[in-house]
């Protein structure tokens, strides 16, 4: 596998694999999915490389193994989010802007909340940034416990088996194998989809108000 041209090297997921192998990947993981400082680091296309090194090498344990260590590390990363937002507050938003933050992310995550509800926790894992911000604002919201663990628990269960599976069978595909650069920089566009639609939809809404 070549360097994904996405960044800088040490986020290419490849190198972070064959670095530290599955106890990097559930690091990463838990970081993207509840800590602020996370939302640079890659998330889908972590997963599907991790499927597919899991299918063509011996540097990962077998698929078994390593959907439920990502399930339980995004689970787990999307408590700690909500325990953040539930004890830091309105302090999340008035944050300064840094390298790493922008509180036009938490805007951001907070409309998709308002908009749909407990399924935003669901929604929001396969979109990046937004799912680092989702279980934080569920925590400023006081969104009960309870309904919080049942959709962290359906979200991070069907984003850590789906993508992993995919990029699995997928990397027992010659073609797949052969561009794995160009269909991983696929899967990412995809999953920023979303947000530029929102964007669009906003700046839509905004020109046609003045």
């Amino acid at each position: 596998m070549s360097t994904i041209a996405l960044g800088p090297s040490w986020l290419d997921p490849d190198h972070l694999i064959r670095t530290f192998g599955l106890i990097g990947i559930m690091v990463i993981v838990f970081a993207e999915s509840g800590l602020l400082v996370g939302v640079f680091l890659p998330g889908d296309s972590l997963l599907f490389t991790a499927g597919l090194l899991s299918a063509t090498t011996d540097l990962l344990p077998p698929l078994w193994v390593i959907i439920p260590a990502i399930v339980v590390a995004a689970i787990v990363g999307d408590q700690v989010g909500y325990v953040i937002g539930s004890r830091a507050g309105p302090k999340i938003f008035h944050r300064p802007d840094s390298r790493f933050f922008r509180k036009e992310f938490v805007d951001k995550a907070y409309s998709y909340f308002e908009r749909y509800g407990g399924r935003t926790i669901v929604v929001a894992r396969f979109v990046p940034i937004v799912r680092t911000f989702v279980p934080v604002i569920a925590g400023v919201s006081q969104m009960s416990y309870r309904t919080f663990v049942a959709y962290n628990v359906l979200g991070g269960t069907l984003w850590g088996v789906s993508v992993t599976t995919i990029g699995y069978f997928l990397g027992q595909v010659d073609f797949v194998a052969a561009h794995i650069e160009p269909i991983l920089i696929g899967i990412v566009a995809l999953s920023v989809l979303p947000i530029a639609f929102e964007l669009l939809r906003a700046r839509s809404r905004s020109r046609s108000t003045d």
